[in-house]
């Protein structure tokens, strides 16, 4: 490991009013902290996708095969889904204040090579190459991401509170994924003409690109000035000594920096109910991006929606995401009191229900809208709350790579293959649209027979109370 990466040592406890007052201060510098920073990392992520329409227009400057580009757009997901669980055990060994920011910068810089090929190669294969490994970058670097933050909630926020404020800095993503649409056009109309001049058919590759990894290089220096690794490198104590909020099995040891052996196959490989949060996480991810990125396709096809019906009916989906994952997440701490495994048992059982609803009055709009909206509501808390509870049932020291397993099944499995391209063949074949439903019902039964396993693992929760 680099040296510049070590976690920084531990200072003195302090004591008294002084300390407890320093705590509840820095928590929310912290919190706000990993809350900009990962926002940032979804300003540089899926610039590609609203690149591509530009690149592939025969009227444009540049012609691009949209097969080819296809293979660019893939290699982002799969790059993710990998690091996601890799760089995750490099972040439980490293120092969350500099691995956040230094993502997001490494993030950023691949981005803005992206507008490179293009302009030196035109549309040819050496710029569907390097585009290719710009963007398996972009994705690798957004990996970085969420591990750090994992480790900054586990190390500042107990495990009774962590389900509100992982759904409050969830939505972190719904803000930076937000932003990727203004960027891109009012980058490219404050900036195009610095760069172009009057060729205004460039200016996407500024609001698309250079842009949005600008203000991702700013956003990375902000996260570094709030984020703080963890309370005892300010001299405080433990925050489940601070907040008399113990989980099950917890020991001192959970404070030290572990070997990547022994987070791999001592905490998490050889932990059961990981694996069956992980493999329930797939079958959620693949009805979150099944219904998402189908959506457009299946209204325009097999009802005759015209552009304007599907996008907004997409924007509904997303929008809903919001309330929903902040509903779940207090559900979770203040009702459940900390359990995971039955609210999200409870969200996908009204997930199952408004897909059968969507699926069996598509031809009413209005039915189909509120049906879109109530699936948004009720998917993105479970999708949440799976990365809570793998925080929950890994130590600390081991949380990034914890919650790396389970986000892998998700984006690998859940979406590369069965989200998109399981369902996309599904609907091409003699089965149809009827057969991707079905497919996307028995998604949800078989996350909740998963998830159903760690029941009992959280009943101590409830114990603990009485």
């Amino acid at each position: 490991m680099f040296n510049f990466l070590n976690p920084p040592t531990y200072k003195p406890e302090q004591t008294g009013v002084a300390a407890d007052a320093k705590y509840k201060s820095l928590r929310w510098q912290v919190f706000m902290g990993i809350f900009i920073g990962y926002a940032g990392f979804y300003i540089v992520r899926k610039n590609f996708s609203m690149a591509m329409p530009f690149l592939t227009d025969p009227a444009g400057p540049y012609g691009f095969d949209k097969g080819e580009l296809s293979i660019v757009l893939s290699l982002n997901a799969v790059a993710y889904a990998l690091s996601k669980f890799l760089m995750g055990s490099v972040s439980d060994r490293s120092n969350a204040r500099v691995f956040l920011p230094l993502g997001l910068v490494l993030a950023g810089l691949s981005m803005m090579f992206m507008a490179v090929p293009v302009e030196l190669f035109g549309a040819s294969t050496t710029s569907i190459v390097i585009m290719a490994v710009l963007n398996f970058l972009v994705g690798w670097f957004n990996g970085m991401g969420w591990p750090p933050c994992g480790r900054v909630m586990t190390h500042w926020f107990s495990i009774k509170e962590r389900g509100t404020m992982m759904s409050i800095w969830n939505c972190a993503h719904n803000v930076g994924g937000a932003l990727v649409g203004p960027m891109a056009v009012y980058g490219a109309m404050w900036f195009g003409s610095w760069f172009y001049g009057a060729d205004t058919a460039k200016y996407f590759l500024i609001g698309t690109y250079i842009f949005p990894a600008a203000v991702a290089l700013f956003i990375a220096l902000i996260a570094y000035i709030l984020i703080r690794d963890t309370p005892q490198s300010c001299g405080l104590s433990s925050i489940e000594k601070w907040r008399n909020d113990y989980p099950k099995n917890y020991s001192a040891k959970q404070e030290e920096v572990l070997s990547a052996k022994d987070i791999f196959f001592k905490y998490v490989l050889n932990n059961k109910m990981l694996w069956f949060i992980a493999i329930a996480n797939a079958f959620v991810y693949m009805v979150r991006y099944g219904c998402l990125d189908w959506a457009p396709t299946f209204l325009k096809e097999s009802q005759g929606y015209d552009i304007k019906q599907a996008g907004w009916a997409y924007f509904a989906y997303e929008f809903a995401a919001i309330p929903g994952t902040l509903v779940c997440g207090w559900l979770s701490d203040k009702v459940f009191h900390g359990r995971r495994a039955l609210p999200t048992i409870i969200f996908m059982a009204l997930v199952a229900l408004f897909i059968f609803m969507y699926w069996q009055f598509s031809d009413n709009y209005m039915i189909v809208t509120m049906s879109l909206i109530a699936i948004g509501f009720f998917i993105y808390g479970p999708v949440m709350l799976i990365g809570v509870q793998a925080l929950d049932l890994a130590p600390k020291n081991a949380a990034g790579t914890a919650a790396g397993l389970t986000g892998f099944f998700g984006y690998f499995f859940g979406t590369a293959i069965l989200a998109n391209v399981v369902i996309g063949y599904v609907a091409e074949s003699s089965f149809g649209w009827d057969g991707t439903f079905i497919l996307l019902l028995a998604a949800c039964v078989l996350s909740i027979i998963f998830m159903a396993f760690t029941y009992k693992e959280e009943q101590y929760l409830v114990e603990k109370r009485k």
